[in-house]
């Protein structure tokens, strides 16, 4: 069972900008005696701090290596950077909120079915109406409560549709394979290169070469699931033909895949991680793992979705929550500063006078616990660096939403650099390849360095890596500072 969430880009924008015309007329233009242009006054949404968020400024700072180790053969790499401001996720995310997602969706479904006919057709359940009584686009109504206590036989059988009986053991637990999300995002980024402009007179703008009239040809991802129950992914490639062929259609299985534990580990007792990490109380602050580059995407669209439905202000455009760029993950977790390796000052993992560690991690060789934990810890357990953010070595590695490749640093701007590749289900394995930052539990003291880099292919799913969100700052708050030079 899938659960479809489906935006149109171009009426969000159309609206987002006639709402911003209208405030721009309410407010009126500014005295134009004499006949001097003075500009016209305007008003704006003003953007709440985001729950859980710290924000990280505009700088710039020179990221990778900055000196060359060689012990482990690095060679200096560090090149400067700018990046803008934005806002990111004090902490980790946890079990308990990707559990809310997981959630979320599995209520969506139960909602579905309790409309479904075949289950008793409740039509409270879906709204096919508006106010007026005109037809819309069918959705949920979020508003009618599952009936968890007493339903009738029909809404029973809805509820339990979503879980299954093990078969060994007899307890009655979450169909995960079920939990599947649908969303669409618009590439913008595309949408917006002058060689995919729907005018060819626009497209090239020297006028000593003949207008090509051929549209260009564009990829967009769909998904869809077949008569098995699997969800297939496929690229439609054609000429452009309008707005639309920059909408991407992804189904992504939400839950995390619990067997990370054993399969990361070879001839290991983690079993008990397996049965209790996601699902027990007692690990509800510690990082959510097993989650993949996709799932954690996914995460990202609900989560903007989520926000948008709650502030109740159709029309008004929010910057989404997403993964972070590699450089504005390094920039945060280095708190802007050249000469850090690690989120502190200095070279070393742990304090030499006081004994006490810097971050969770691997302090030797089959030493999981001097650093008083085994597997993850808590998120939030060690203090944050400089910029308020917790965990950013250690713990677990964090996917970031750049591609690898071995050129990266040749390839980026160093203006808000990122290297975007959405690999098609056909493409090469080794295209599917993703950066991760930071550093695990599992890792020695080197590898949770902030300066270096390290990939893991965006469908794997691993015991030690997690992700946290960020979303770009609109505009330019008041409490920012630029440094100037005066005389």
């Amino acid at each position: 069972m899938t659960y479809s969430h489906k935006i149109s880009p171009l009426a969000l924008f159309v609206a987002s900008m006639l709402l911003m015309a209208l405030a721009s007329c309410a407010s009126g233009s500014r005295s134009a005696t004499g006949g001097e242009v003075t500009g016209v006054g305007g008003t704006s949404f003003t953007e709440p701090t985001p729950y859980g968020m710290v924000l990280v400024d505009r700088g710039s700072m020179k990221v990778g290596v900055n000196k060359p180790d060689s012990a482990w053969n690095l060679e200096a790499d560090a090149r400067g950077i700018s990046v803008d401001g934005f806002w990111m996720d004090e902490t980790e995310t946890t079990n308990g909120k990707y559990k809310q997602f997981v959630f979320w969706v599995r209520d969506s479904i139960i909602r579905e079915r309790l409309a479904d006919p075949a289950y008793g057709g409740n039509e409270e359940f879906k709204i096919e109406e508006d106010r007026d009584g005109n037809p819309i686009t069918p959705r949920l109504n979020w508003n009618k409560p599952i009936p968890w206590r007493n339903p009738n036989e029909d809404e029973e059988r809805a509820i339990q549709s979503v879980y299954r009986t093990n078969p060994i053991t007899g307890i009655k637990e979450l169909d995960g394979s079920q939990l599947n999300y649908r969303y669409e995002v618009y590439n913008h980024t595309e949408a917006a290169r002058r060689r995919n402009r729907l005018d060819p007179s626009r497209r090239d703008l020297n006028t000593d070469r003949p207008v090509a009239t051929d549209m260009p040809t564009i990829s967009k991802d769909t998904a869809y699931i077949n008569d098995d129950g699997r969800i297939i992914r496929d690229v439609i490639t054609r000429p452009l033909s309008g707005e639309y062929d920059f909408l991407n259609t992804y189904i992504v299985n939400v839950y995390p895949d619990t067997t990370a534990w054993v399969n990361d580990f070879e001839n290991a007792y983690n079993e008990p991680y397996v049965r209790m990490y996601f699902s027990h109380g007692g690990y509800t602050d510690y990082p959510v793992v097993g989650v993949s580059w996709e799932q954690a995407n996914a995460y990202a669209n609900w989560r903007t979705d989520f926000l948008r439905r709650a502030l109740g202000r159709d029309g008004v455009y929010i910057e989404p929550y997403r993964l972070p760029t590699e450089a504005e993950w390094e920039f945060a977790a280095r708190a802007g500063v050249d000469e850090n390796m690690y989120p502190w000052d200095g070279d070393l993992a742990l304090s030499e006078d006081k004994g006490c560690f810097y971050a969770n991690f691997k302090p030797g060789e089959g030493n999981f616990v001097r650093d008083g934990h085994i597997i993850t810890s808590r998120v939030g357990t060690y203090a944050p660096n400089d910029f308020g953010l917790y965990d950013m070595a250690g713990n677990v590695s964090e996917w970031t939403s750049t591609a690898y490749t071995e050129s990266i640093n040749r390839l980026t701007s160093d203006l808000n650099p990122e290297y975007r590749y959405d690999a098609a289900p056909t493409d090469p394995y080794k295209l599917k390849r993703k950066i991760v930052r930071g550093g695990s539990w599992k890792d020695v003291a080197h590898n949770i360095r902030s300066d270096l880099r390290m990939w893991e292919y965006q469908n794997e799913q691993r015991s030690y890596i997690g992700f946290r969100c960020v979303r770009s700052q609109i505009g330019f708050a008041r409490g920012n500072k630029l440094k100037t030079n005066k005389k």
